[in-house]
């Protein structure tokens, strides 16, 4: 493929936020946390081998969590993100892996990057 100098220029002027780097980074590490968790539940609830994992993972992913909701409002004031936007990276912090496909989805609309 073949960019013109137009395309190289636009490229170069866009930056990707300290926000936005953040709630990458807590989106991918909160759904890591999640399957943690989901494991530590499985030992202790269907294997009966004790909460070990429950007790690793759990605070962990309640740590992870809060990062993740604050870098979601971090980003959303700072790329002026709808209320629409904002509650829907909200409300994919609850099923486990969906911060991944909420990230992914900003990334694809633009939503994490600023211009100039």
């Amino acid at each position: 493929m073949v960019t013109t100098l137009d395309e190289n220029a636009a490229a170069a002027s866009v930056t990707t936020s300290k926000p936005a780097l953040a709630f990458k980074i807590t989106a991918f590490a909160e759904a890591v946390s999640w399957i943690g968790l989901l494991i530590g539940m499985f030992f202790k609830w269907i294997l009966q081998t004790g909460d070990l994992g429950v007790r690793i993972f759990g605070p962990i992913h309640g740590t992870i969590f809060i990062l993740y909701v604050v870098s979601l409002i971090a980003v959303s004031v700072s790329h002026k993100w709808s209320a629409k936007e904002s509650l829907l990276g909200l409300f994919s912090s609850i099923p486990p892996l969906m911060t991944v496909w909420f990230e992914r989805r900003a990334e694809r609309r633009g939503a994490l990057v600023r211009q100039g």
